[in-house]
Order: structure tokens, then C-alpha cells, then sequence
């Protein structure tokens, strides 16, 4: 019979003889459905499981470290894996982020309950509702996917800590193609069991939009106001709070550093009303309240596995009010104690209503469907370049009127903060960059001024 999770766990703990140990295990289960040119292709399901082993070694200079994974681990694996770790953790140099591990005594009331999978089921009837979406315009060639993935982790350490945390999410990628295929435009949407998604809504403005394509309007390059739909904003501040580590901060390192020494921290970087903001309870996509990492970064450490996460606001009514810090980082630096949990919101005040809305009041400017190959140009500014994909609309008086070509964009996250002249009600989105890494992301569509579409670019 294959080991439990929890006998990994227990078992690892026994094997180990250094001066402390923490084990992660993971059970990933996935389905998928997908489909092209608006026919149903392929639908699968996986699992897989993997362990990470995490040795700590003490010596009178510090306490080193070392981590060690294995997939599909079983009993009979696990002696060498922790004899490897202990070696490689004996043989490493003193840990930077060296800190006593987390008090333990905490042990989850589920810790002793199995993986929690998904299925193909959990689509439910999304593939008929895919097929009656499909059928009501057959002039559209639809393309796309839908994925979901619940992943169950425990951790355990030899402080006592059981944590057991399952996390499910998925996300449904719909783009519809015309004229030859010489239009296209996306639709996206995260979930976390798609009750909440209707592909129906998707296919309509999939119709919608690419009838918006049918007139082109010439846009030369350059600073033009725009609109950017909550995927787009997404991006942009994943972009930001992927940026926002107090280490790299304090050591002058980027946008959040002050000029002189020190951090940004209690500056104003956007216009009043902004929050930024962490909360593992976020309502309708919950995230893990305790940190569990198999690596240090400068933003995680591994000594900090089990620390709780509490909501952490990182832009307040746009004023920069923290960095992401490890435990050991806060104490050496001064800085407050904060630590991101797996998910992303940001709202502004004032904001109101829909996309449709944010349209209707805005008197001109280009309306960016999402962006894509995002890639950082300069730290110290978090300028970042990238491409406006399927769809670039011209607004004119509250209305689209037509699309533009698409653009290389060059701006700053940071810098649009301080640009914005409206916004609509925040609601959970899908980066289209970033929807791999980042799927509990609530966001507003923006107004934003002076937006820098550098170049034209040649991507539908």
C-alpha cells in the first residue's frame, strides 16, 4: 500500500538528525478541456505528488541550509532523501536568512484528512454550454481552453507544526478568430470551480469585439490615453508586487528604494484611494494563511515555514505602507514583519461600475484587451515593455468606434498609479500574462492618462 501523505511527513521527521526539518508534500490534481477551430479536441486528467525535504544544520558560525524534492515519492525513498539533504545542509554555507523556525503546536483539525482531487466533473455542463456558445455564430473560429487544478499541501516540522491547506483554481481562456483568422480577439476569466463562469458571456464578446475590428482606425505611436481592462491591470500589478521586496529595496535595488538609502515606505506612489492589498481570506478566493516555500527568496524564507499570514495592505489609500520582508529581514532591517499570501486585490475608492461604464464615461482614448510577453526594462523605475494583444479599440465620445493596430508598450506600474482618472468596481480577473502563476487577482478596469504605446506591432 502507497504511503500517506502524513506517513511522508512523520517518516522524514523521524529520519532526521540535524537541528531542524521541514517537509512539504504535495498532491497536484488536474483536468482539462480544450478545444480548436470551435470543435472539442482533447480532455485528460493527471495527479501527481511530490515531497521537499528541507534540512537545517547548525554550526557555531550560523545555520545552514539545504532543500531536496523528489516526485512520486514512496517509504522505501526516503532515508536517501533525507541522508541527501543532510549532507548537502552540512556541506552549504550559513544561511543569509538564518532564523530561528517557527514555534510549533500547531496542528490543523484536517491534517489527517486525504488529498482532495479534482475531475473532469468539476466542468460540469461547461462542454454543452461551449458547444450552444459556438453554434450562435458560426462565422467565429473559436479556439481555447479550460483547466482546473486543486493542489493539497501539508507541512510539517520538527517544531511541531501540521498545516494542511487545499487550494483549487481554474481558468477558462476563450479566442475567437475572422476573416481569415486576420482577426482575433481573447476573452479570459479565473475561477474556483466554474459555477461563476459562464462561456456564454466570453462567446458574446468574442462576437462583439471582432465586429468592433471590422473598422480599422490608424493610431500613430505615442502617449494616448487608455483604458485598461482588469486583466490588463492585473498584469501590471503582479508585475508591481512581484517588485515590492524590502531586500531589494533597502539595497538600492529598485523602485522602492529612496534616493539616499532607504525605502519608499510612507511615500505617496498613487493617487489617493488606492489599496493594494493580501488577505488569504479574500472572499471567493481563499489562499493558504501560513507560509510554505522549499526555497529563500527575497521574498520567502525557508525558515519561515508555518508563519501565519494576516492580511497585509502594501498600498494604502496610495501611500507605499510595506515591502515584503522575511522574519529575518524585518528584524535586521527595521522594517514591519510582511509576508504575501497567494492572492492580490486592488481597489480604488471612487471607482464604479463596469468595463461598458468606464467606456461610456471616458471622451476618447485606445481600450487594451489584455498584454502579453511582459518583461522588465529597468528596476529602478519598473519600467517594463511589452504587447497589446487581440484587440486595441478606439474610443471616441463614450463609444467604440473601431480598432486600432496593436502596440509595443514601455511603462511603469508605478508611474500609471499616479495617472489614473477613473475606474470601475473591483472584481477578480485573469492576467493573460501572469494567469499561470498569479490566478487570485481582483482588479478594476483603469482610465489611465498617457500611456505609452512606444511602437506598432505586427501580433493580432
Amino acid at each position: 500500500m502507497r504511503a500517506t501523505p502524513q506517513e511522508l511527513v512523520e517518516r522524514v521527521l523521524a529520519l532526521s538528525t540535524l537541528d531542524g526539518c521541514a517537509v512539504i508534500v504535495r498532491d497536484v490534481s488536474r483536468a482539462d478541456l480544450r478545444w480548436a477551430r470551435t470543435t472539442l479536441t482533447t480532455n485528460g486528467e493527471s495527479t501527481a505528488l511530490d515531497i521537499t525535504v528541507i534540512s537545517f544544520s547548525r554550526s557555531a558560525t550560523g545555520t545552514a541550509t539545504a532543500s531536496i524534492g523528489r516526485a512520486a515519492p514512496d517509504l522505501s525513498d526516503l532515508s536517501a532523501l533525507v541522508s541527501a539533504a543532510e549532507s548537502a545542509a552540512r556541506d552549504a554555507q550559513d544561511a543569509d536568512d538564518a532564523f530561528p523556525l517557527v514555534a510549533g503546536g500547531v496542528i490543523d483539525p484536517a491534517w489527517n484528512e486525504a488529498a482532495e482531487p479534482t475531475s473532469g466533473g468539476i466542468f460540469g455542463s461547461l462542454a454543452q454550454r461551449l458547444g450552444e456558445a459556438f453554434a450562435s455564430n458560426t462565422a467565429i473560429e473559436h479556439f481555447g481552453y479550460a483547466e482546473h487544478v486543486s493542489t493539497t499541501t501539508w507541512l510539517g516540522t520538527s517544531t511541531g507544526i501540521r498545516r494542511r491547506f487545499v487550494q483549487p483554481e481554474g481558468r477558462l481562456e476563450m479566442t475567437g478568430k475572422s476573416d481569415n483568422r486576420s482577426r482575433s480577439s481573447w476573452w479570459g476569466a479565473a475561477t474556483t470551480d466554474f459555477t461563476d463562469v459562464d462561456p456564454a458571456v466570453g462567446a458574446t464578446y468574442l462576437e462583439k469585439s471582432l465586429g468592433w475590428q471590422a473598422r480599422r482606425i490608424e493610431i500613430a505611436p505615442g502617449r494616448h490615453d487608455a483604458i485598461l481592462t482588469p486583466s490588463a491591470v492585473g498584469d501590471l500589478m503582479v508585475d508591481l508586487w512581484w517588485s515590492a521586496a524590502g531586500r531589494d529595496a533597502t539595497e538600492g535595488r529598485s523602485v522602492f528604494s529612496r534616493a539616499g538609502g532607504g525605502t519608499r515606505i510612507g511615500d505617496r506612489i498613487g493617487i489617493p484611494g488606492v489599496t493594494l492589498s493580501s488577505d488569504p481570506n479574500e472572499p471567493g478566493m481563499p489562499s493558504a494563511d501560513f507560509m510554505v516555500t522549499g526555497s529563500t527568496s527575497s521574498f520567502a524564507s525557508v525558515f519561515d515555514n508555518g508563519m501565519p499570514l494576516p492580511r497585509v495592505d502594501w498600498i494604502t489609500d496610495g501611500v507605499l505602507s510595506n515591502l515584503i520582508t522575511t522574519r529575518q529581514f524585518a528584524d535586521d532591517s527595521g522594517l514591519p514583519l510582511a509576508a504575501p499570501a497567494d492572492v492580490v486585490r486592488m481597489q480604488i475608492d471612487s471607482g464604479s461600475g463596469s468595463l461598458e461604464d468606464l467606456v461610456s464615461r471616458s471622451a476618447q482614448g485606445l481600450l487594451v484587451t489584455c498584454l502579453w510577453y511582459n518583461r522588465l526594462v529597468d528596476p529602478q523605475t519598473l519600467l517594463l515593455t511589452g504587447l497589446t494583444r487581440d484587440g486595441v479599440y478606439v474610443v471616441r465620445d463614450g463609444e467604440i468606434v473601431g480598432a486600432a493596430g496593436n502596440f509595443r508598450f514601455n511603462d511603469s506600474p508605478v508611474a500609471i498609479l499616479q495617472r489614473i482618472t477613473d475606474s470601475t468596481a473591483t472584481a477578480r480577473t485573469m492576467p493573460r500574462e501572469f494567469g499561470d502563476y498569479a490566478n487570485r487577482v481582483a482588479m478594476p478596469a483603469l482610465a489611465v492618462s498617457d500611456f505609452h504605446f512606444s511602437t506598432a506591432s505586427e501580433a493580432l
